[in-house]
């Protein structure tokens, strides 16, 4: 079982800018490609800081001189690997309160930029898809259950189990496993010990 992997959901050719890039250029190209942050990048390619909507407005409220990239960043730029699982890029986003983030390669080289929109993709995986994974990865491979010991209902990512469990104790590990499976937004759990 494993997750997506940021390569899998970013955008590959990221949108970036200069630190000199001006705040009307950033704010025409944050229209142009319908984006709400754009990486501030050296002549390396390697992202130095990050531009937001919300610097552009605070600059707006707050006036002074910032009117380049360089002057309106958030720095240093909070960045992605392309390998982590969507799950790690997912709690980066959350704990440094952003909403995109670059992604880097070996040599800390721009080469995309995931967004919360491009995690959002992992709710819309078919059911069909989530059910085939449960069945094959959690129950069979992860637990060595017998696939025909339980039954998966997927709609719409919630997952509903029933059945019969020789162990109970396995019970916990097997929700804890569904509800890590991509796409997942609810597991139920409606499975009995086997008499």
């Amino acid at each position: 079982m494993t997750h997506r992997s940021v390569a899998d959901l970013m955008t590959p050719t990221a949108v970036s800018v200069a630190p000199e890039t001006t705040f009307k250029e950033i704010a025409r190209l944050l229209d142009e490609y319908d984006i709400t942050a754009v990486p501030v990048v050296d002549e390396a390619g390697r992202p130095v800081g990050v531009v937001s909507e919300a610097d552009l407005v605070r600059r707006h409220v707050h006036g002074g001189g910032a009117d380049t990239a360089a002057a309106l960043m958030s720095s240093p730029a909070v960045v992605a690997r392309p390998e982590w699982s969507v799950v790690r890029a997912a709690g980066v986003m959350d704990e440094s309160r952003v909403k995109r983030l670059p992604v880097v390669d070996g040599e800390d080289r721009l080469i995309g930029v995931l967004s919360r929109s491009d995690l959002v993709q992992l709710f819309l995986r078919r059911d069909r898809a989530i059910q085939e994974e449960i069945v094959e990865d959690v129950i069979t491979r992860t637990l060595g259950l017998s696939p025909s010991a339980l039954s998966v209902d997927v709609t719409e990512g919630r997952v509903t189990l029933s059945g019969t469990v020789r162990d109970p104790e396995l019970v916990p590990a097997l929700l804890k496993l569904c509800e890590a499976v991509d796409g997942v937004v609810t597991v139920t759990d409606r499975t009995q010990p086997e008499p």
